[in-house]
């Protein structure tokens, strides 16, 4: 079988021929039809080495069938087709993950191979109205948006959103629950054709966060907002405050913008303004998930495809930022 290993930053992962792994105990093995990419593979590729001489097999998210069964899990399973769980180990309390906790992917061995043996609880049956292919682009970011959205913030009914960062695979999930929500959504980018895009799907306005009045003119405009859901962080999220409703809530999950420098405290404290940081979900978290997406009929938003063979290449398109969409590699 082949897989795509990762070694060590900054170098290209190695797609190398490697020898079939069997299920034991209560593990299945997954012939994998497609993965998808995340930021978080960008960011152990910049930032990581592997633990292990040979390299790891990096990747989060995957769809495809059972193959085989180990003696504890259910043969009835071979032949489904399933979606993968990245989120292991979450522990018993919701609120926050345990200490055993790890994203599939690293330091386990992820999605960006042939097949992967995985326990029979991080697989679910594939939503019936997707594809393999669009299966694929559902597990981390989808998970990550919906409890940033609805465990955290919890979104009501028409209530005013903004989604910063849109294009990117969890700020699209947010953006296409929020909708199917009913709530009113606005959006940022630095590109005003991916605001374009936000809008022609549903979006009431957009701002580019390059413009230094920005956050003046969403203010105006919106009225200020219930919700931002928030996957950057940086300078910018001190001026989240400003925008917000008294009794706003501010969701966080990544930093692609570095680190937070000084908030107004005056702000937070006079408007009640609540800020979570979460990662990924619970196990149930990820069935609703799965639930909201079937009853509402939701399709991830893809951007590009590759080869497993190209891998490297669907790095460098995540790395350029120009995406609008998951970029998922064709396995099988």
């Amino acid at each position: 079988m082949r897989a795509a290993f990762f070694t060590s930053n900054k170098q290209p992962l190695q797609v190398r021929e490697i020898k079939k792994p069997k299920p034991v105990k209560d593990q299945v093995l997954v012939r994998l039809h497609n993965a998808a990419l995340n930021h978080r593979d960008l960011w152990i590729h910049a930032e990581q080495n592997s633990p292990v001489p040979e390299g790891i097999v990096l990747g989060s998210d995957g769809s495809g069938i059972i193959e085989n069964a180990g003696e504890d899990a259910d043969p009835l399973l071979i032949g489904m087709e399933v979606v993968i769980n990245p989120s292991l180990n979450w522990g018993n309390n919701p609120i926050v993950q345990g200490d055993s906790f790890k994203i599939l992917g690293f330091p386990d061995a992820g999605t960006f191979s042939d097949y992967i043996t995985i326990s029979k609880k991080q697989v679910f049956e594939k939503p019936e109205h997707l594809s393999m292919l669009e299966s694929a682009a559902v597990p981390l970011s989808g998970l990550t948006a919906y409890r940033a959205l609805f465990s955290k913030a919890r979104l009501r009914s028409k209530e005013k959103v903004l989604i910063t960062g849109i294009g990117g695979g969890a700020a699209l999930w947010a953006f296409q629950f929020a909708l199917a929500y009913q709530a009113r959504v606005y959006v940022t980018s630095g590109s005003d054709e991916k605001i374009q895009k936000a809008k022609s799907m549903g979006a009431i306005n957009g701002f580019n966060y390059k413009d230094p009045e920005w956050t003046q003119k969403a203010l105006k405009e919106s009225g200020g907002f219930d919700i931002v859901i928030d996957s950057a962080g940086g300078p910018q999220f001190s001026q989240l405050p400003e925008i917000m409703v008294p009794g706003g809530r501010i969701a966080i999950f990544g930093r692609t913008a570095g680190n937070i420098p000084d908030l107004p405290t005056r702000l937070l404290y006079w408007k009640q303004i609540s800020i979570h940081g979460t990662t990924m979900g619970t196990r149930d978290e990820f069935m609703s998930m799965l639930d909201l997406l079937e009853s509402r009929n939701i399709k991830p938003v893809i951007d590009k495809v590759y080869p497993l063979e190209n891998i490297n290449e669907a790095i460098q398109r995540m790395e350029s930022g120009d995406q609008f969409g998951k970029i998922i590699l064709q396995i099988n």
